[in-house]
């Protein structure tokens, strides 16, 4: 699945890209993003003549406001690409709808392998549709908070660390990639129980969090071979050259100068450096 960073890039795009734009028509080549409707026409008449207010994100969902208290939901799942392209440029393959604005061309959602969602709500039923909302964790980038109101939530866990960071009920939108990068930041292994920090390695933990997170908006995601980020106008997420344990075993540390290692945790790989206790 993409992470959190992915899709805030996304959302900040779309932001300044979007909003005051008026859509004229929208077409779904399949119902393949469309779980929520019996058939294509019911989507595709809900856009006609809306226009986009304001895109934000709950969790990781896209919401795109829409005049008339609509929203539009995109979850990318793991495999969903939102674009914005003229009209004559060529439609690529698996592209699943085509949303066509009055003026400034289009915005496509890609999707080959048809993890994606999209559909449209009441954006007062924001929450009703989408239950998972009210239960997610912290989002320290939409909500940040202190140390100490973090280390209280950390406290009341008995769970191993990158457990607990990658639980969307504690905190949102990390996966393996900067779960792995946070625990290096923060000096701390993947499998120590989170409720036997001390108060200096919440801290550090904390400072990791909330920095990688922040970093990785910055470099706009982290696109690898095996699951490939583009922003809405095809550019490459670029945080990867920044990765400093993900994917890098047998290479040696930054920290120690030892070769990185990795071990099978929650069936993926995990990589960390000896120096994490």
């Amino acid at each position: 699945m993409y992470e959190l960073p992915e899709v805030e890039t996304v959302r900040r795009e779309l932001d300044r890209d979007l909003v005051g734009k008026k859509v004229k028509t929208a077409e779904a080549t399949s119902m393949k993003v469309l779980g929520r409707y019996k058939n294509r026409k019911t989507f595709t008449s809900q856009l006609a003549d809306m226009k986009i207010v304001g895109v934000e994100r709950r969790g990781l969902h896209l919401a795109i406001g829409l005049d008339g208290e609509l929203t539009l939901v995109v979850n990318l799942g793991s495999s969903g690409s939102l674009r914005r392209n003229a009209n004559k440029d060529a439609i690529e393959q698996d592209t699943e709808v085509v949303i066509t604005f009055t003026q400034h061309g289009q915005l496509r959602l890609i999707d080959a392998a048809g993890t994606a969602q999209m559909f449209v709500v009441d954006t007062d039923s924001l929450t009703d549709e989408i239950p998972s909302l009210d239960h997610q964790g912290l989002d320290l980038v939409e909500e940040p908070i202190s140390w100490t109101e973090f280390g209280r939530a950390l406290l009341q866990r008995d769970v191993k660390l990158k457990t607990l960071l990658t639980d969307d009920s504690f905190v949102v939108g990390i996966g393996n990639i900067y779960a792995d990068e946070i625990l290096f930041e923060a000096g701390l292994r993947h499998d120590r129980r989170s409720n036997s920090l001390s108060s200096q390695e919440i801290r550090r933990l904390h400072r990791a969090l909330v920095g990688t997170l922040h970093d990785a908006i910055k470099y706009r995601g982290t696109s690898t071979p095996d699951r490939i980020f583009v922003d809405p106008f095809g550019v490459p997420g670029d945080f990867g050259v920044h990765l400093k344990v993900w994917g890098k075993h047998g290479q040696l540390s930054s920290r120690s100068r030892l070769p990185i290692q990795r071990v099978k945790f929650g069936g993926a790989w995990t990589y960390f450096c000896e120096t994490q206790v």
